[in-house]
């Protein structure tokens, strides 16, 4: 039995970031990509180009947000950015972004110099490399690039942000405020209901932690953007305190403003609408598996076994279980099949309510 100790935050400034970077991968995360480019769209060509370039560096800074004071609203974030120096605002989203310490250093040298030679980028080529980061590896060019010139970068970086906060987010965060709300007050009521790993499963939407999670404090968030998906991060130097991110988005709501259909049961519809993922399905339903082992019983190579697992996963198909050493094992979620045919028969019956007249 877990002795994690929960505590709660609640915030619109996690979907901020989270938002941006999810627009900028929407593939990624099973996002309509000519939806996500009509977003970006509204922006400026130069704020796009900005906020597309700290997209390298910043994913979700967890725990810069989790450290301000007040709303923790878009508008708190910007105003607390705009406190910092031009050439502080991207080191330290990066840094609450997970950057390693010793990618840091090195791009503080550079930021010191205000240039970078090949030996800056053989070396952070090779820090990239031995934390599995590949993609950043061939993007050290920019990264240097940004660094050399941070005091620019961050003033820019902090107006596109401000347009992109005008143009779209600040609508969007009253529109997701309630399903917050009420996401964080059902996992604080489950909480004193469920056992610790039952309720991290639950608001995970099937991800399981096989050694718990390794923290003495787990602070819990709801996210609109992010679900089904979660995030955890180490918060501050300690680490036995720890964020969780999870969905917070209903089952029967879409992201994209206006659909009418909803995003959990069209993403699994079109999950199971494939002869190698209903495979995967069969075996995983009759035991836990490893990619490795799928990719041999398949006959298939490790990345394509990847591809589709991850494709479950997002439709919440898949129980993932997390082991030691990144160690990943997969199960079937039997009842998440099982409710997709149920929404589906409602939806049809027009049982949910929900006007479809144009």
């Amino acid at each position: 039995m877990s002795t994690t100790t929960l505590s709660w935050d609640l915030g619109t400034g996690y979907d901020f970031f989270v938002s941006l970077y999810i627009l900028h991968e929407p593939d990624e995360f099973g996002l309509r990509p000519s939806w996500a480019a009509g977003v970006r769209s509204r922006l400026p060509a130069e704020d796009r180009d900005i906020l597309e370039q700290a997209q390298i560096v910043v994913h979700f800074p967890l725990s810069w947000i989790y450290e301000l004071q007040d709303s923790k609203d878009s508008a708190t974030v910007i105003w607390t950015l705009r406190q910092l120096a031009p050439d502080a605002r991207l080191p330290a989203l990066a840094k609450s972004s997970g950057m390693p310490a010793e990618v840091h250093d090195l791009l503080e040298g550079v930021a010191q110099r205000g240039s970078w030679g090949p030996e800056d980028q053989d070396s952070l080529r090779e820090l990239y490399r031995e934390y599995k980061a590949p993609t950043l590896a061939k993007k050290a060019e920019s990264i240097l690039d940004i660094w050399s010139n941070l005091s620019k970068f961050g003033e820019r970086y902090l107006a596109a942000l401000q347009v992109y906060r005008e143009a779209f987010f600040a609508e969007e965060e009253e529109r997701i405020r309630p399903a917050l709300e009420a996401a964080l007050q059902e996992a604080q009521q489950q909480a004193g209901e469920l056992t610790f790993d039952v309720l991290i499963e639950r608001v995970s939407r099937g991800v399981r932690f096989e050694d718990g999670l390794d923290v003495s404090e787990l602070v819990m968030v709801p996210s609109y953007w992010i679900t089904p998906l979660v995030v955890k991060q180490h918060l501050g130097e300690s680490d036995s305190l720890g964020l969780l991110l999870f969905g917070a988005r209903p089952e029967d709501d879409s992201l994209v403003p206006g659909a009418q259909v909803p995003d959990s049961m069209l993403r699994k519809l079109k999950t199971l609408a494939d002869p190698t993922r209903l495979r995967i399905l069969r075996y995983l339903s009759q035991e836990t598996m490893s990619p490795a082992q799928l990719a041999r019983r398949l006959r298939l190579r490790a990345p394509t076994v990847t591809h589709h697992l991850s494709a479950l996963r997002l439709a919440g198909l898949v129980y993932l279980t997390l082991g030691e050493k990144k160690r990943k094992l997969y199960t079937t979620r039997s009842e998440a099949i099982s409710g997709t045919f149920s929404t589906l028969e409602e939806f049809l019956s027009g049982e949910s309510g929900e006007n479809l007249e144009a």
